[in-house]
C-alpha cells in the first residue's frame, strides 16, 4: 500500500549537512498501527513529514498504491495530503475561531464536498470519538484530551488511507492518553496509522508494529513487510478552496477579533472619508449651480436668426492669429472678424415644419419671430388715433438683449410676440413665468397682454401711444387698461397709392376704424413671477403669433405688397433698395409668411441637450451653407462654471487620494501582521491539502472583507458628517445642503476601497502562500 524505496532527506544549515532520512526503505501494510521510535533528532518527525507530504526528499521514491511520486507537482502533493493523509499533532492544531464541526470540516472544504455532505460526514466522525454534544463549540472550551478527539475527527473526516500521529499524547495526562491511544487503535483495524512518539510503553502496549530509527536509518522493525509489485491504482482528485469558503474562513477570523477589525477599517477609510466629503461638498455646489442655473438660465432661449456669428469660426481665426506678426513698419486694413464669421441662415419651409415638430416634453415653447407691421388705431374720447407698435427687430437680435426682449423699444410701443405653445394640454409659457396682475390669460389671438416688469413699470411711451397723457411716476389703475380695444387695419385700407406710384397712410378716421379688420381686446397685466424670474418679454404689448399669422394672410396679396414685390425702389418713400432691402420692406408689409427667426425655449436644463441635439440632426451631413446656426448663451456659460468646480475637485482628491494610499499600505502592514499570527493555521491548511493558491485566496478574502467593510465605514461616516459641514456652511455662507452625497460615488469608493485593499494585502498574501507547511505548523 505504501513503499519507501531508498528514501534520502537532507537539511544545509551553512557549511554542516544533516542526514534526516539515509537511503530509507520500508514498506506498510493497508490495515496496521505502526508506532516509530527513537530519539530526538533520529529523524522520526522527518519520516512522518515525507510521508505527510509535507516535506519532499531528495532522492528515492514514495509509492501510494502502486504509484511512483517522484514526478508529482506542488497541486499533486497537495491533493495527496487531502485525499490520502490525515495528520493528528502532538499540539492538535485546531483553528482557534473555528467552531469544533468547522475544524472538522476544514479539510473537505478543499475537497469540494457538498456542504450538507460535509455536515453530515462531520457529525460521524465527532459521533465516533465521543464529541457530538460539542459541535458548536469553540477549541478554547475544550480540554487537551476533547481536542486530541476533535484533531483525529478532522483527520478521519476525509476517510484517509494513511493516519499519521506526531506524538499525539504528548501533551496529555497519563488516563486521557490511554482514552487516545484506545482510539487510534480501533481506527488502525480501517486503515494504516503510523505514529511517532518517545514512549515506548504506549508503543508496545498499542502498537502492532514498532520500528526503531536512529541516525536517519532504520535499526530494527519488528514486523517488516516486503510489498510486492502492486498495479497502480492511486487516483487524484485535485483541491481546491472555493471563494465563498474563503471569505467565510476569512471572516470568522476578522470577527473573533472585532475590537482589532473596527480600529483597522477605521483607519483604512480615513482616505475614503476625505475623498467621500470633498465629493459631496463638489456635488452639492454643483448642485446648487445647477439649480441656480436651471432657474435663471434654463429659459434662456435658443435663438435662431437669419443672420448669426459662428462662435467657431471666430475661436478658429482667433486661434490662427495668436502667433504674433513681425513690425514690418505698416499695417493692414482687413475685413472685420465678425463680418468674416457671418452666417446666413437660409429658413425654408421645410426646416419651419422641422421646428414645429420639435418633441413638447423638450421644447413646449417656441417663439417665431416676424418682422410684420401692425396697422393699429384705437379710440380715445371718440377720437381715432394710429398706435404706433415697433415690430420684432429680429434681424438685430443677437447684437442686442434678444433674450430679454423680442422686441426693442423706439419712440413707439414695445411689443412682443409671445411663444407659441406646442402642446395645448401642459401649461402656456406666460403661465409658466408670468403673474397675473389682472384680467384673465388670453385664449383668443386676438387677446393682448400688457407686460410690466417686476417693479409695475411700464415705459412711458408705451402708455402715452395708447393714448394716456402720463408724465413719469404717474400711475394707471388696471382698469383704466383692461378691456381697451384695438383695431388692425388691412393694408387695402391702410395705406393709398399716390399718382407718383408711391404708397402713403390714409387719414385716420371713423371709415378706417371700421373698415374690414381684426379687433383686438387688451385681457391682462402680468409681470415676471419673481425677483429672479427673467423678463423674457418686453415692457409692453404682448401678442401672439396666431394674431401675427392671421395680419399676413390678410395682407401678403395686398396692393402694396405686390408693388413692392415688382418694384425695385421702396414704395413707401421712393428710396432704391437691393434684393435684402426689398425683402424686409415685403416682411414689414406681412407679405412673407415664414419667420424670419425662432426662439426655442427648453422646457427644463436637462432638455436643452436634447433640443440642441435634435437641432444638430438638421446639420448632420449637410455643407456649411446650408447648415442652420443656433446660439446659446446658457451652455457657455454653464460649461465654465462646471469646469471649474470639477477643476477644484480634481485638486482636492489628488490630496484626500494621499490618504487613500497611505490607508492601502497600512492594509499591506496589517496584512502581513495577520500572516504572522496565523503561520500555524496556515501550516495546518497546507497539512489538510491547500494549495498556494488556497491560501493566497484566504487572506485575500480577508482583505477583500476589510476593503468592504472600511469602504462602507468611510461613506457612512462621510455621509454623517455632512450634516455639521451643512450647519457650518449655512451660517457662514447661507447656503443650505452644500455637501450631498452622491450614491454613485459612494457606489465608487467602496468599490475603490475594496480593490485598493486587496492590492495592499495581495503581498502579504503571496507571502503566507509559499510558507513551508512543515516549519508553520512548528511555529507559535
Amino acid at each position: 500500500m505504501l513503499q519507501l524505496q531508498n528514501l534520502s532527506k537532507s537539511y544545509h544549515v551553512g557549511d554542516t549537512i544533516t542526514h534526516a532520512l539515509d537511503d530509507v526503505s520500508i514498506s506498510f501494510r493497508k490495515q496496521e498501527f505502526v508506532a516509530v521510535l527513537g530519539p530526538s533528532g533520529s529523524g522520526k518527525t522527518t519520516l512522518l513529514n515525507v510521508i505527510g507530504g509535507l516535506d519532499r526528499y531528495d532522492r528515492g521514491d514514495l509509492i501510494i498504491n502502486g504509484k511512483s511520486t517522484q514526478d508529482f507537482s506542488d497541486t499533486d502533493w497537495d491533493a495527496y495530503r487531502n485525499n490520502s493523509v490525515g495528520f493528528v499533532f502532538q499540539n492538535y492544531n485546531l483553528i482557534s475561531h473555528l467552531s469544533i464541526i468547522a475544524n472538522v470540516e476544514l479539510g473537505m472544504n478543499l475537497s469540494g464536498i457538498p456542504a450538507k455532505q460535509r455536515n453530515e460526514r462531520a457529525m460521524d466522525a465527532l459521533t465516533k470519538v465521543g464529541l457530538k454534544d460539542q459541535v458548536n463549540k469553540r477549541p478554547s472550551q475544550l480540554s487537551g484530551g476533547q481536542m486530541q478527539r476533535v484533531a483525529i475527527a478532522r483527520a478521519l473526516a476525509n476517510n484517509p488511507d494513511i493516519l499519521l500521529c506526531d506524538e499525539p499524547t504528548g501533551a496529555l495526562d497519563s488516563q486521557t492518553s490511554e482514552q487516545i491511544m484506545q482510539l487510534i487503535k480501533e481506527l488502525s483495524k480501517e486503515r494504516l496509522v503510523i505514529m511517532v512518539t518517545h514512549n515506548q510503553e504506549i508503543a508496545q502496549k498499542y502498537a502492532t508494529r514498532i520500528v526503531n530509527f536512529k541516525d536517519g536509518k532504520i535499526l530494527n522493525d519488528s514486523r517488516p513487510y516486503e510489498q510486492t509489485e502492486q498495479e497502480d491504482t492511486f487516483k487524484l482528485k485535485r483541491t481546491k478552496m472555493s471563494y465563498w469558503n474563503a471569505i467565510k474562513l476569512s471572516f470568522t477570523n476578522i470577527m473573533s477579533k472585532k475590537g482589532r477589525t473596527a480600529l483597522t477599517a477605521f483607519a483604512a477609510s480615513i482616505g475614503i472619508i476625505s475623498i467621500a466629503v470633498v465629493l459631496a461638498i463638489s456635488n452639492g455646489f454643483q448642485k446648487q449651480i445647477d439649480m441656480t442655473m436651471s432657474k435663471s438660465l434654463a429659459k434662456y432661449p435658443v435663438i435662431i436668426n437669419e443672420s448669426i456669428s459662428d462662435v467657431n469660426a471666430v475661436t478658429s481665426q482667433q486661434s490662427s492669429s495668436d502667433k504674433m506678426a513681425k513690425n514690418h513698419g505698416y499695417i493692414k486694413a482687413e475685413k472685420d472678424k465678425m463680418a468674416q464669421s457671418l452666417h446666413v441662415n437660409k429658413i425654408t419651409p421645410q426646416y419651419t415644419k422641422y421646428i414645429n415638430k420639435m418633441n413638447p416634453d423638450d421644447a413646449n415653447n417656441i417663439s417665431y419671430q416676424r418682422g410684420t407691421n401692425l396697422n393699429l388705431l384705437t379710440k380715445n374720447n371718440h377720437k381715432i388715433e394710429r398706435v404706433i407698435f415697433s415690430p420684432n427687430d429680429t434681424h438685430n437680435a443677437q447684437n442686442s438683449d434678444a433674450v430679454r426682449a423680442q422686441a426693442i423699444n423706439f419712440t413707439g410701443v414695445g411689443t412682443s410676440v409671445f411663444p407659441t405653445t406646442l402642446n395645448t394640454n401642459k401649461q402656456t409659457f406666460l403661465k409658466q413665468n408670468y403673474q397675473l396682475l389682472s384680467g384673465s390669460w388670453p385664449k383668443k389671438p386676438t387677446d393682448l397682454v400688457m407686460v410690466a416688469d417686476n417693479q409695475n413699470t411700464v415705459n412711458i411711451n408705451c402708455l402715452k401711444n395708447l393714448g394716456y397723457n402720463l408724465k413719469i411716476g404717474d400711475k394707471v389703475n388696471f382698469k383704466r387698461l383692461l378691456g381697451k380695444k384695438f383695431k388692425i387695419v388691412n393694408n387695402d385700407n391702410y395705406y393709398e397709392k399716390t399718382p407718383t406710384g408711391l404708397f402713403v397712410p390714409k387719414p385716420a378716421d371713423q371709415e378706417m376704424y371700421h373698415s374690414n379688420g381684426i379687433t383686438l381686446h387688451l385681457k391682462a397685466v402680468i409681470r415676471p413671477k419673481d425677483e429672479n424670474s427673467m423678463s423674457l418679454l418686453a415692457d409692453g404689448i404682448a401678442y401672439s403669433d396666431e394674431l401675427a399669422k392671421q395680419i399676413i394672410k390678410a395682407n401678403q396679396n395686398s396692393e402694396i405688397v405686390k408693388a413692392q414685390k415688382k418694384s425695385k425702389h421702396n414704395v413707401l418713400n421712393g428710396q432704391t433698395v437691393n434684393s435684402y432691402g426689398r425683402k424686409r420692406v415685403i416682411e414689414s408689409l406681412g407679405g412673407v409668411s415664414l419667420p424670419t427667426g425662432f426662439m426655442i425655449y427648453p422646457n427644463d436644463f436637462k432638455a436643452k441637450d436634447r433640443v440642441l441635439d435634435y437641432l444638430n440632426n438638421w446639420n448632420a451631413g449637410k455643407p456649411k451653407e446650408e447648415r442652420i446656426i443656433y446660439s446659446d448663451m446658457s451652455s457657455a456659460v454653464t460649461s465654465m462654471t462646471g469646469g471649474i468646480i470639477n477643476g477644484i475637485t480634481y485638486v482636492l482628491i489628488a490630496f484626500a487620494a494621499i490618504a487613500l494610499i497611505t490607508s492601502m499600505i497600512m492594509i499591506g502592514i496589517l496584512t502581513y501582521t495577520s500572516v504572522l499570527e496565523r503561520t500555524k493555521e496556515i501550516g495546518v491548511l497546507k497539512a489538510l491539502g491547500a494549495r498556494k493558491k488556497d491560501i493566497t485566496r484566504v487572506f485575500d478574502a480577508e482583505t477583500f472583507i476589510l476593503g468592504i467593510f472600511s469602504g462602507v465605514l468611510g461613506v457612512t461616516i462621510a455621509y454623517l458628517l455632512s450634516f455639521p459641514i451643512n450647519s457650518v456652511f449655512v451660517k457662514v455662507t447661507g447656503l443650505a445642503n452644500v455637501a450631498q452625497p452622491n450614491p454613485l460615488h459612494i457606489l465608487i469608493l467602496i468599490i475603490v476601497s475594496t480593490i485598493l485593499t486587496l492590492i495592499g494585502g495581495h503581498i502579504p498574501a503571496r507571502i503566507a502562500a509559499k510558507k513551508d507547511a512543515a516549519i508553520a505548523l512548528r511555529s507559535e
